[in-house]
C-alpha cells in the first residue's frame, strides 16, 4: 500500500511538472500621480476588464489595481492607464519611473478626459511627455497602424467619441492618436478623444448600446500584451 501511495505521488509530481504553467491574469492598472485628478474615471477599469473577459481568451483579474507612478510597484504591470482633467506636472521620481517603465517594455495609455484641443490636461500632459522622452518624441499614430487591427478592425483609425461629436470643449473630431516609440516599439499611446468619458459607465449598461464602444479598449489591451 505504501508503494502505491509513493507511486501515485511520483506520478502526480510528474504530471504537474509536465503541465504548462498558467499565465498570470492580466491586471488593469490605473496610475496615481500627485498632480491633477488621477481618479477622474473610476468606472473605466471595471468596464474594460469586463470587455477583455467577454471578447478574448486573455485571463484577466476581476479587480483592477491602483499604482503610484513614483513607486517601484509600477514595474509589476505590463499595461498602465492614466487620465485626468486638470493640469499635470510629474515629479522627478514619477518622470524617471515613467521613462524607465517604457524603456523596459511597459505600455502606457494616456487619455485626456476633457478632449479639448488646448485644454489644461492636453497642454500639460503632452508637454510632460516631450520633456521626459524628447522634444520630437510625441508623434501622430498612423490610422493604418496595426493597433487598429489588433483584435477588432477599425478601418478608419481611432473611433470617434460622442463627446467629440456632441460634447463640450473644442467640438471637433481628433483624427489621430499620438504615440511615443522607444527602440521602434510603441510605449505610450496618447488620446485626445476622451475615451474616459466614453467608457465611464457601468458595464451592464452595454445592453443599451447598438455597438459596444469598449471594443477599442480591447484592441489597446490586446496590442499592449501581445506586441
Amino acid at each position: 500500500m505504501r508503494r502505491f501511495f509513493c507511486a501515485a505521488a511520483a506520478l502526480a509530481l510528474a504530471v504537474s511538472a509536465a503541465a504548462p504553467a498558467r499565465p498570470a491574469p492580466f491586471v488593469f492598472a490605473t496610475a496615481r500621480y500627485d498632480s491633477g485628478d488621477w481618479d477622474a474615471a473610476p468606472l473605466v477599469p471595471t468596464n474594460v476588464i469586463h470587455a477583455v473577459a467577454q471578447y478574448t481568451a486573455i485571463p484577466v483579474a476581476p479587480q483592477g489595481a491602483v499604482v503610484d507612478l513614483a513607486s517601484p510597484e509600477l514595474f509589476r504591470f505590463p499595461f498602465v492607464y492614466l487620465t485626468g482633467h486638470l493640469p499635470v506636472r510629474f515629479s522627478q521620481q514619477e518622470s524617471a519611473n515613467l521613462r524607465a517603465y517604457v524603456q523596459r517594455g511597459g505600455f502606457v495609455f494616456i487619455d485626456d478626459h476633457n478632449h479639448d484641443v488646448d485644454g489644461a490636461f492636453h497642454r500639460t500632459a503632452t508637454a510632460e511627455l516631450r520633456r521626459i522622452f524628447g522634444a520630437n518624441a510625441l508623434r501622430e499614430l498612423p490610422n493604418g497602424h496595426e493597433l487598429y487591427r489588433a483584435f477588432f478592425t477599425f478601418a478608419d483609425g481611432p473611433p470617434a467619441t460622442s463627446h467629440e461629436l456632441n460634447g463640450w470643449g473644442d467640438n471637433m473630431v481628433h483624427e489621430h492618436l499620438l504615440r511615443v516609440e522607444v527602440n521602434g516599439r510603441l510605449g505610450v499611446l496618447y488620446s485626445n478623444k476622451d475615451y474616459s468619458s466614453e467608457w465611464g459607465y457601468h458595464y451592464r449598461n452595454k445592453r443599451f448600446l447598438s455597438l459596444d464602444n469598449t471594443r477599442f479598449a480591447v484592441n489597446i489591451v490586446v496590442y499592449a500584451l501581445t506586441r
